[in-house]
């Protein structure tokens, strides 16, 4: 079973997309609902998802979720829902028309950075990104060490 870290009052993570921060500079982030099938719900209580190839999209004045992984529910049997299929995002109208402005004019992408349960609602949080080219994920990785370094060398003075 996944571990479980409770993030606010009534929030509850079920995954983290962990590469989207290593891969992308995240310029902004919204929340967004999701419309999912009955055993896509008891699914996710169980922590079966997995965010790492997943990406947003807005078509036909709709978000849409694509290639998020859910996995079956055992306790469905024929009644199961496909794992990695295309699945509705909530959002509203000017949520989606600003999102479309910034993906169509700036070369955004929209990720999914976590997807959670917020007082009994699944919900995901998009971030609007621009990708990271080879040496700033090495400038990030640099920066990242050093700041490891100083904290362990303050640790070792006190």
């Amino acid at each position: 079973m996944a571990t479980k870290k409770f993030t606010g009052p009534g929030e509850r993570s079920i995954c983290v997309n962990r590469q989207a921060r290593h891969n992308y500079f995240i310029e902004e982030s919204c929340e967004a609902g999701l419309v999912l099938v009955g055993s896509e719900v008891k699914s996710l209580r169980d922590g079966k998802a997995n965010l790492s190839d997943s990406y947003a999209r807005i078509q036909k004045g709709e978000a849409v979720l694509i290639n998020a992984h859910i996995s079956p529910y055992p306790g469905a049997n024929q009644f199961n829902h496909e794992p990695t299929r295309t699945r509705k995002l909530l959002l509203h109208h000017r949520e989606i028309d600003r999102l479309t402005g910034k993906t169509k004019e700036r070369g955004f992408t929209l990720i999914p950075l976590r997807m959670y349960f917020k007082n009994g609602r699944a919900k995901v949080e998009l971030g609007l990104a621009r990708g990271k080219k080879l040496y700033d994920k090495r400038e990030t990785l640099r920066r990242k060490v050093a700041q490891r370094e100083v904290e362990r060398s303050m640790k070792s003075r006190k």
